[in-house]
Protein backbone atom coordinates (compact mmCIF):
# COMPACT_ATOMS: atom_id res chain seq x y z
CA UNK A 1 0.00 0.00 0.00
CA UNK A 2 1.01 3.64 -0.51
CA UNK A 3 -0.47 7.03 0.26
CA UNK A 4 -2.98 8.39 -2.28
CA UNK A 5 -0.64 11.13 -3.55
CA UNK A 6 2.66 9.22 -3.45
CA UNK A 7 4.87 10.37 -6.31
CA UNK A 8 3.24 13.80 -6.62
CA UNK A 9 5.70 16.67 -6.13
CA UNK A 10 4.36 20.05 -5.08
CA UNK A 11 6.32 23.30 -5.02
CA UNK A 12 4.62 25.32 -2.29
CA UNK A 13 5.05 29.10 -2.45
CA UNK A 14 2.25 29.78 0.02
CA UNK A 15 2.32 31.44 3.43
CA UNK A 16 0.10 32.32 6.41
CA UNK A 17 -2.99 30.01 6.69
CA UNK A 18 -4.92 29.39 3.46
CA UNK A 19 -2.14 27.95 1.32
CA UNK A 20 -0.21 26.11 4.06
CA UNK A 21 -3.46 24.50 5.29
CA UNK A 22 -4.08 23.22 1.76
CA UNK A 23 -0.55 21.96 1.19
CA UNK A 24 -0.40 20.24 4.57
CA UNK A 25 -3.51 18.26 3.62
CA UNK A 26 -1.82 17.30 0.36
CA UNK A 27 1.33 16.32 2.26
CA UNK A 28 -0.75 14.29 4.70
CA UNK A 29 -2.02 12.35 1.68
CA UNK A 30 1.51 11.50 0.62
CA UNK A 31 2.61 14.31 -1.71
CA UNK A 32 6.22 15.51 -1.52
CA UNK A 33 5.62 19.15 -0.55
CA UNK A 34 8.61 21.46 -0.95
CA UNK A 35 7.90 24.63 1.03
CA UNK A 36 9.81 27.52 -0.53
CA UNK A 37 10.32 30.31 2.01
CA UNK A 38 11.94 33.75 1.80
CA UNK A 39 14.99 34.39 3.99
CA UNK A 40 12.79 35.69 6.83
CA UNK A 41 10.47 32.70 6.56
CA UNK A 42 6.69 32.34 6.53
CA UNK A 43 5.24 35.06 8.81
CA UNK A 44 3.04 32.39 10.38
CA UNK A 45 6.17 31.14 12.15
CA UNK A 46 6.03 34.20 14.43
CA UNK A 47 2.59 33.73 16.03
CA UNK A 48 2.90 32.98 19.76
CA UNK A 49 2.83 30.86 21.83
CA UNK A 50 6.05 29.11 20.86
CA UNK A 51 9.02 27.41 22.47
CA UNK A 52 11.56 28.73 19.98
CA UNK A 53 11.47 31.72 17.65
CA UNK A 54 10.12 30.82 14.24
CA UNK A 55 8.15 27.79 15.41
CA UNK A 56 4.82 29.24 16.52
CA UNK A 57 1.86 27.03 17.36
CA UNK A 58 -0.22 27.86 14.28
CA UNK A 59 2.78 27.19 12.02
CA UNK A 60 3.20 23.75 13.60
CA UNK A 61 -0.44 22.92 12.84
CA UNK A 62 -0.17 23.87 9.14
CA UNK A 63 3.23 22.70 7.97
CA UNK A 64 3.92 19.10 8.85
CA UNK A 65 4.76 16.68 6.02
CA UNK A 66 6.71 19.38 4.18
CA UNK A 67 10.35 20.14 3.51
CA UNK A 68 11.56 23.72 3.88
CA UNK A 69 14.00 25.40 1.51
CA UNK A 70 14.96 29.06 1.69
CA UNK A 71 15.26 30.84 -1.65
CA UNK A 72 15.46 34.57 -2.24
CA UNK A 73 13.36 34.73 -5.39
CA UNK A 74 14.24 38.38 -5.94
CA UNK A 75 17.80 37.25 -6.55
CA UNK A 76 18.39 35.84 -10.07
CA UNK A 77 20.23 32.84 -8.60
CA UNK A 78 17.30 32.10 -6.30
CA UNK A 79 14.86 32.30 -9.19
CA UNK A 80 17.08 30.03 -11.27
CA UNK A 81 17.14 27.49 -8.42
CA UNK A 82 13.36 27.54 -8.18
CA UNK A 83 13.02 26.95 -11.91
CA UNK A 84 15.26 23.90 -11.56
CA UNK A 85 12.90 22.58 -8.90
CA UNK A 86 9.93 23.27 -11.15
CA UNK A 87 11.33 21.06 -13.89
CA UNK A 88 10.47 17.93 -11.87
CA UNK A 89 7.32 19.23 -10.15
CA UNK A 90 3.73 18.19 -10.75
CA UNK A 91 2.16 21.21 -9.06
CA UNK A 92 3.10 24.75 -8.12
CA UNK A 93 0.77 26.54 -5.72
CA UNK A 94 0.98 30.14 -4.54
CA UNK A 95 -1.22 32.60 -2.66
CA UNK A 96 0.12 36.05 -3.45
CA UNK A 97 -1.53 38.27 -6.05
CA UNK A 98 -0.82 37.28 -9.67
CA UNK A 99 0.71 40.71 -10.24
CA UNK A 100 3.46 39.81 -7.76
CA UNK A 101 4.10 36.52 -9.57
CA UNK A 102 4.57 38.43 -12.82
CA UNK A 103 7.07 40.74 -11.15
CA UNK A 104 8.99 37.67 -9.97
CA UNK A 105 8.92 36.29 -13.55
CA UNK A 106 6.78 33.39 -12.35
CA UNK A 107 3.60 33.90 -14.39
CA UNK A 108 1.90 30.78 -15.72
CA UNK A 109 3.43 31.32 -19.15
CA UNK A 110 6.93 31.58 -17.70
CA UNK A 111 6.50 28.54 -15.46
CA UNK A 112 4.89 26.48 -18.23
CA UNK A 113 7.88 27.28 -20.43
CA UNK A 114 10.00 25.41 -17.87
CA UNK A 115 7.49 22.57 -17.37
CA UNK A 116 4.54 22.42 -19.81
CA UNK A 117 2.76 19.72 -17.78
CA UNK A 118 2.74 21.61 -14.51
CA UNK A 119 -0.47 22.30 -12.60
CA UNK A 120 -0.21 25.99 -11.70
CA UNK A 121 -2.62 26.86 -8.87
CA UNK A 122 -3.17 30.41 -7.65
CA UNK A 123 -5.22 30.82 -4.46
CA UNK A 124 -5.71 34.52 -3.73
CA UNK A 125 -8.30 37.15 -2.98
CA UNK A 126 -10.29 37.83 -6.11
CA UNK A 127 -10.98 36.51 -9.60
CA UNK A 128 -8.81 38.34 -12.08
CA UNK A 129 -11.64 39.32 -14.43
CA UNK A 130 -13.26 41.76 -11.99
CA UNK A 131 -12.49 45.22 -10.60
CA UNK A 132 -11.20 43.83 -7.28
CA UNK A 133 -8.47 41.83 -9.05
CA UNK A 134 -5.47 43.69 -7.64
CA UNK A 135 -6.81 44.24 -4.10
CA UNK A 136 -5.14 42.57 -1.10
CA UNK A 137 -7.14 39.97 0.79
CA UNK A 138 -7.00 38.43 4.25
CA UNK A 139 -9.48 36.24 6.08
CA UNK A 140 -11.08 39.15 7.97
CA UNK A 141 -11.57 41.16 4.78
CA UNK A 142 -13.12 38.25 2.90
CA UNK A 143 -15.44 37.42 5.79
CA UNK A 144 -16.63 41.02 5.81
CA UNK A 145 -16.98 41.31 2.04
CA UNK A 146 -18.96 38.06 1.83
CA UNK A 147 -21.51 39.32 4.42
CA UNK A 148 -20.63 36.92 7.24
CA UNK A 149 -20.30 39.58 10.02
CA UNK A 150 -23.46 41.30 8.78
CA UNK A 151 -25.37 38.02 8.95
CA UNK A 152 -24.14 37.36 12.49
CA UNK A 153 -25.37 40.81 13.50
CA UNK A 154 -28.73 40.23 11.81
CA UNK A 155 -29.00 36.89 13.62
CA UNK A 156 -28.72 38.61 16.99
CA UNK A 157 -25.05 39.38 17.73
CA UNK A 158 -24.66 42.71 19.53
CA UNK A 159 -22.61 44.02 16.61
CA UNK A 160 -21.10 42.61 13.42
CA UNK A 161 -18.13 40.39 14.17
CA UNK A 162 -15.88 37.88 12.44
CA UNK A 163 -16.18 34.16 13.08
CA UNK A 164 -13.51 33.26 15.69
CA UNK A 165 -11.49 31.12 13.30
CA UNK A 166 -9.87 31.69 9.91
CA UNK A 167 -12.89 30.25 8.16
CA UNK A 168 -12.45 32.03 4.81
CA UNK A 169 -8.85 30.81 4.63
CA UNK A 170 -9.83 27.24 5.42
CA UNK A 171 -12.79 27.15 3.03
CA UNK A 172 -10.56 28.41 0.25
CA UNK A 173 -7.76 26.05 1.30
CA UNK A 174 -10.12 23.11 0.88
CA UNK A 175 -11.14 24.47 -2.53
CA UNK A 176 -7.44 24.64 -3.44
CA UNK A 177 -6.96 20.97 -2.48
CA UNK A 178 -9.93 20.14 -4.69
CA UNK A 179 -8.40 22.17 -7.53
CA UNK A 180 -5.02 20.42 -7.23
CA UNK A 181 -6.39 16.88 -7.12
CA UNK A 182 -8.96 17.50 -9.86
CA UNK A 183 -6.36 19.10 -12.15
CA UNK A 184 -4.02 16.16 -11.55
CA UNK A 185 -6.84 13.79 -12.53
CA UNK A 186 -7.55 15.83 -15.65
CA UNK A 187 -3.86 15.73 -16.58
CA UNK A 188 -3.80 11.96 -16.16
CA UNK A 189 -6.49 11.78 -18.87
CA UNK A 190 -5.28 14.51 -21.22
CA UNK A 191 -1.55 14.73 -20.54
CA UNK A 192 -1.88 18.50 -20.29
CA UNK A 193 -1.08 20.88 -17.45
CA UNK A 194 -3.07 24.05 -16.84
CA UNK A 195 -3.47 27.12 -14.65
CA UNK A 196 -6.24 27.08 -12.04
CA UNK A 197 -7.55 30.13 -10.19
CA UNK A 198 -9.05 29.68 -6.69
CA UNK A 199 -10.32 33.11 -5.55
CA UNK A 200 -11.27 33.59 -1.90
CA UNK A 201 -14.07 36.11 -2.39
CA UNK A 202 -15.98 34.07 -4.96
CA UNK A 203 -15.39 30.77 -3.12
CA UNK A 204 -16.70 32.05 0.22
CA UNK A 205 -19.51 34.10 -1.32
CA UNK A 206 -20.75 31.00 -3.12
CA UNK A 207 -21.09 29.22 0.23
CA UNK A 208 -22.79 32.19 1.92
CA UNK A 209 -25.32 32.77 -0.86
CA UNK A 210 -26.15 29.08 -1.22
CA UNK A 211 -27.89 29.52 2.15
CA UNK A 212 -28.88 33.16 2.02
CA UNK A 213 -29.91 34.03 -1.53
CA UNK A 214 -33.43 33.33 -0.26
CA UNK A 215 -36.27 34.86 -2.26
CA UNK A 216 -33.76 36.50 -4.59
CA UNK A 217 -33.11 33.05 -6.03
CA UNK A 218 -36.10 33.82 -8.23
CA UNK A 219 -36.58 36.49 -10.87
CA UNK A 220 -38.55 38.48 -9.96
CA UNK A 221 -37.80 37.86 -6.24
CA UNK A 222 -40.23 35.75 -4.22
CA UNK A 223 -39.24 37.36 -0.93
CA UNK A 224 -36.25 38.78 0.97
CA UNK A 225 -32.76 37.34 1.00
CA UNK A 226 -31.74 35.06 3.87
CA UNK A 227 -32.35 31.56 5.22
CA UNK A 228 -34.72 32.33 8.07
CA UNK A 229 -33.71 29.31 10.16
CA UNK A 230 -30.06 30.38 10.13
CA UNK A 231 -30.99 33.96 11.07
CA UNK A 232 -33.44 33.17 13.88
CA UNK A 233 -32.21 34.94 17.05
CA UNK A 234 -32.67 31.77 19.13
CA UNK A 235 -30.72 29.55 16.72
CA UNK A 236 -27.91 29.13 19.20
CA UNK A 237 -26.99 26.67 21.93
CA UNK A 238 -30.07 26.61 24.15
CA UNK A 239 -29.64 27.75 27.72
CA UNK A 240 -30.63 25.08 30.24
CA UNK A 241 -31.09 25.57 33.96
CA UNK A 242 -27.37 24.95 34.49
CA UNK A 243 -25.58 25.21 31.13
CA UNK A 244 -26.16 24.92 27.39
CA UNK A 245 -27.43 22.25 25.00
CA UNK A 246 -27.17 22.06 21.23
CA UNK A 247 -30.48 20.70 19.98
CA UNK A 248 -32.00 20.43 16.51
CA UNK A 249 -35.69 19.60 16.64
CA UNK A 250 -36.09 19.38 12.89
CA UNK A 251 -38.64 17.06 11.31
CA UNK A 252 -42.19 16.01 12.23
CA UNK A 253 -40.96 12.95 14.15
CA UNK A 254 -38.66 15.11 16.28
CA UNK A 255 -41.38 17.63 17.08
CA UNK A 256 -43.94 15.00 18.03
CA UNK A 257 -41.37 13.42 20.36
CA UNK A 258 -40.44 16.80 21.86
CA UNK A 259 -44.05 17.75 22.53
CA UNK A 260 -44.50 14.40 24.26
CA UNK A 261 -41.45 15.08 26.45
CA UNK A 262 -42.88 18.38 27.67
CA UNK A 263 -46.44 17.07 28.01
CA UNK A 264 -47.88 19.10 25.14
CA UNK A 265 -48.85 16.47 22.54
CA UNK A 266 -51.76 18.72 21.55
CA UNK A 267 -49.48 21.35 20.05
CA UNK A 268 -48.41 19.49 16.90
CA UNK A 269 -51.90 19.47 15.43
CA UNK A 270 -53.34 22.25 17.55
CA UNK A 271 -50.87 25.03 16.75
CA UNK A 272 -50.62 25.72 13.00
CA UNK A 273 -47.10 27.12 13.39
CA UNK A 274 -45.80 23.62 14.23
CA UNK A 275 -47.93 21.28 12.12
CA UNK A 276 -45.61 20.81 9.10
CA UNK A 277 -42.05 21.45 8.02
CA UNK A 278 -43.15 24.23 5.68
CA UNK A 279 -45.20 25.98 8.38
CA UNK A 280 -42.36 25.75 10.86
CA UNK A 281 -39.98 27.23 8.28
CA UNK A 282 -42.36 30.17 7.81
CA UNK A 283 -42.56 30.75 11.57
CA UNK A 284 -39.04 29.71 12.47
CA UNK A 285 -38.24 32.55 14.88
CA UNK A 286 -41.27 31.70 17.00
CA UNK A 287 -40.46 27.98 16.78
CA UNK A 288 -36.90 28.49 18.03
CA UNK A 289 -38.08 30.88 20.74
CA UNK A 290 -40.55 28.26 22.00
CA UNK A 291 -37.83 25.59 22.16
CA UNK A 292 -35.47 28.02 23.91
CA UNK A 293 -38.02 28.73 26.64
CA UNK A 294 -38.63 25.00 27.22
CA UNK A 295 -34.92 24.11 27.47
CA UNK A 296 -34.47 26.57 30.33
CA UNK A 297 -36.72 24.45 32.54
CA UNK A 298 -34.35 21.50 33.16
CA UNK A 299 -30.62 20.85 33.67
CA UNK A 300 -28.30 19.84 30.86
CA UNK A 301 -27.75 16.24 32.02
CA UNK A 302 -31.49 15.59 32.22
CA UNK A 303 -32.10 17.04 28.76
CA UNK A 304 -29.20 15.05 27.35
CA UNK A 305 -30.72 11.79 28.61
CA UNK A 306 -34.30 12.61 27.61
CA UNK A 307 -33.48 13.90 24.14
CA UNK A 308 -31.23 10.95 23.32
CA UNK A 309 -33.92 8.50 24.46
CA UNK A 310 -36.43 10.34 22.24
CA UNK A 311 -33.99 10.16 19.29
CA UNK A 312 -33.90 13.95 18.96
CA UNK A 313 -30.50 15.24 17.74
CA UNK A 314 -28.79 16.83 20.75
CA UNK A 315 -25.41 17.26 22.40
CA UNK A 316 -24.05 19.32 25.28
CA UNK A 317 -22.11 22.39 24.14
CA UNK A 318 -18.35 21.87 24.41
CA UNK A 319 -15.42 24.18 24.97
CA UNK A 320 -12.00 23.89 23.34
CA UNK A 321 -10.79 22.33 26.60
CA UNK A 322 -13.55 19.73 26.35
CA UNK A 323 -12.42 18.80 22.83
CA UNK A 324 -8.92 18.02 24.02
CA UNK A 325 -10.38 15.41 26.39
CA UNK A 326 -13.22 14.21 24.15
CA UNK A 327 -13.65 10.40 24.47
CA UNK A 328 -14.73 9.95 20.84
CA UNK A 329 -11.71 11.82 19.50
CA UNK A 330 -9.48 9.80 21.81
CA UNK A 331 -10.97 6.49 20.62
CA UNK A 332 -10.68 7.37 16.92
CA UNK A 333 -7.04 8.43 17.27
CA UNK A 334 -7.77 12.01 16.25
CA UNK A 335 -4.97 13.35 18.44
CA UNK A 336 -1.42 12.05 18.45
CA UNK A 337 1.54 12.97 20.60
CA UNK A 338 4.77 13.40 18.67
CA UNK A 339 8.37 14.34 19.41
CA UNK A 340 9.57 17.29 17.36
CA UNK A 341 13.37 17.46 16.93
CA UNK A 342 13.54 21.04 18.19
CA UNK A 343 10.14 21.72 19.81
CA UNK A 344 9.81 18.64 21.99
CA UNK A 345 6.55 16.85 22.70
CA UNK A 346 3.58 18.13 20.68
CA UNK A 347 -0.12 17.34 20.51
CA UNK A 348 -1.15 17.11 16.85
CA UNK A 349 -4.32 16.32 14.95
CA UNK A 350 -4.17 13.47 12.47
CA UNK A 351 -5.70 13.44 9.00
CA UNK A 352 -9.46 13.27 9.62
CA UNK A 353 -10.23 10.96 6.68
CA UNK A 354 -9.37 7.24 6.65
CA UNK A 355 -8.34 5.25 3.59
CA UNK A 356 -8.79 1.46 3.53
CA UNK A 357 -6.29 0.96 0.71
CA UNK A 358 -3.55 3.29 1.88
CA UNK A 359 -0.76 3.35 4.42
CA UNK A 360 -1.26 5.51 7.53
CA UNK A 361 -0.58 9.21 7.19
CA UNK A 362 3.13 9.94 6.80
CA UNK A 363 4.66 12.00 9.57
CA UNK A 364 7.36 14.54 8.92
CA UNK A 365 7.38 17.25 11.64
CA UNK A 366 6.89 20.89 10.66
CA UNK A 367 10.29 22.03 9.39
CA UNK A 368 12.63 24.63 10.80
CA UNK A 369 13.35 27.45 8.39
CA UNK A 370 15.66 26.14 5.67
CA UNK A 371 15.95 22.73 7.32
CA UNK A 372 16.00 20.95 3.96
CA UNK A 373 17.63 23.61 1.78
CA UNK A 374 20.81 21.65 1.07
CA UNK A 375 18.95 18.36 0.58
CA UNK A 376 16.54 19.83 -1.97
CA UNK A 377 19.24 21.72 -3.85
CA UNK A 378 21.28 18.51 -4.15
CA UNK A 379 18.23 16.81 -5.63
CA UNK A 380 18.07 19.64 -8.18
CA UNK A 381 21.65 18.93 -9.23
CA UNK A 382 23.64 21.50 -7.24
CA UNK A 383 27.05 20.49 -5.92
CA UNK A 384 28.01 21.05 -2.28
CA UNK A 385 30.33 23.87 -3.37
CA UNK A 386 27.51 25.56 -5.29
CA UNK A 387 25.16 25.19 -2.32
CA UNK A 388 27.74 26.77 -0.02
CA UNK A 389 28.15 29.64 -2.47
CA UNK A 390 24.37 30.21 -2.58
CA UNK A 391 24.26 30.32 1.22
CA UNK A 392 27.19 32.73 1.43
CA UNK A 393 25.47 35.10 -1.03
CA UNK A 394 22.19 35.01 0.95
CA UNK A 395 20.21 33.19 -1.74
CA UNK A 396 19.54 30.29 0.65
CA UNK A 397 20.08 29.46 4.30
CA UNK A 398 20.11 26.38 6.47
CA UNK A 399 18.38 25.59 9.78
Amino acid sequence: MTQPLDGVRIIDLTSVVMGPFATQLLGDLGADVVKVEPPDGDILRQIAPMRHSGMGHIFLHHNRNKRSIVLDLKNPEGLAALKKLLQTADVMIYNVRPQAMKRLKLSYEEVAAVNPQIIYVGAYGFGQRGPYAAQPAYDDLIQGMSAMPALLHEAGAAKPRYAPLAIADRITGLAAVNAVTTALFARSRTGKGQAVEVPMFETVTQMVLADHMGGHTFEPPEGPYGYARMLAPDRAPYETSDGYMCVLIYNDKHWRAFFKLIGREDMFDGDPRFSSHEKRSRNISAVYAFAAEQLKQRPTAEWDKLLREADIPAAPMKTVSDLLDDPHLAKTGFFMQTEHPSEGRLREMTLASHWSGSDPMPHRPAPRLGEHSAEILREAGYSDAEITSLAESGVTKFA
